[in-house]
């Protein structure tokens, strides 16, 4: 039996997808550029050592900028930019597996922690070897022994050559050391912080904007609730995660290959603390990332709704 709810969920079959996609890699676009800074920050923060560099969010984001300028902030933005597919891969298998699961489960819980795990685990397949070179420009100019490769000068000008000659030479580099498999280095520890991450977080974010409906005014728009509720979840979830995703951050950028190995040494040089590093840096990357997706993908699903179902649904 379908669950009551005071909050409706628009599923994938009141979908106009046409209008759904056009309107989400926009959507997804928006969000990325948001949120990159915080991104960037919370990177150099879990592979520093220590606080050899930065003693936190708000003190990594003002050398930042002192010492590199706002373009500091967008390291590897551009190719981070590739991660639009990602996006698309993930709302669609997100959807697609809600779809699924409701023919075998109505509770809501169920389908989106199945659904948000899945999603996760497609998206990541795309993800991981674009991480893996924007990592390597986030961390260019932090110190030769935080990153593996490091930037080759144009022999004409002695200066780095910019945007995707940055990319491509960081990827050659990765290559010639790694081969394919050096883009795909910390998949694993990837789809161990993400797909738990993402699993946790859609049944977090439907909980807490069910109990939020129940504690508002009737009248109270529902996506000001939904606001509220994905910043809560992303928190939770981020809480949750975060000890694998500075695994996973030091796998990526130091070359490691064993988790396992990065995990006991980083519990060894810092203690169960640096299992805490880039955490307030994360939620506070996160709390905008959750509203600015929230509204957007509600927005987003609002304005794809078929046009016969545009009026049988509390905005």
């Amino acid at each position: 039996m379908q669950q009551k709810r005071n909050i409706q969920i628009i599923e994938w079959e009141d979908l106009d997808k046409r209008k759904f996609y056009s309107f989400g890699i926009f959507m997804t676009m928006t969000i990325r550029a948001t949120v990159y800074p915080a991104t960037l920050i919370r990177t150099r923060l879990q592979v520093q050592r220590g606080k050899s560099f930065y003693s936190g969010t708000f003190d990594a984001f003002f050398k930042i900028l002192r010492a590199e300028g706002v373009r500091g902030l967008y390291r590897g933005f551009m190719v981070n930019t590739f991660t639009l597919i990602s996006g698309q891969a993930y709302i669609t298998t997100y959807e697609l597996v809600r779809k699924y699961v409701s023919q075998y489960s109505e509770d809501n819980t169920v389908k989106s922690l199945v659904a948000g795990g899945s999603a996760s685990l497609v998206a990541q397949s795309i993800t991981v070897p674009i991480d893996v070179v924007s990592q390597q420009l986030m961390m260019q100019g932090q110190g030769q022994h935080l990153t593996r490769f490091r930037l080759t000068s144009d022999s004409g000008t002695g200066k780095p050559k910019r945007f995707f000659g940055q990319t491509r030479n960081i990827m050659a580099q990765i290559f010639a050391a790694d081969g394919f498999r050096g883009f795909y280095r910390g998949y694993v520890a990837s789809l161990l912080t993400y797909i738990p991450n993402s699993a946790v977080w859609w049944p977090f974010y439907h909980f807490y904007a069910e109990q939020l409906s129940k504690l508002a005014p009737s009248d109270c728009p529902h996506l000001i609730l939904q606001a509220m509720a994905g910043p809560l979840a992303a928190a939770t979830a981020s809480t949750v995660t975060n000890p694998m995703d500075v695994v996973r951050a030091r796998v990526q950028v130091e070359g490691r290959t064993s988790v396992i190995e990065t995990f006991k040494q980083l519990i060894k040089e810092e203690g169960t603390w640096g299992l805490t590093k880039g955490l307030s840096a994360r939620i506070i990357s996160s709390t905008p990332t959750a509203i600015v997706m929230v509204v957007g993908y509600e927005t987003l699903k609002k304005l794809s709704l078929r046009p016969e179902l545009v009026d049988s649904r509390h905005w």
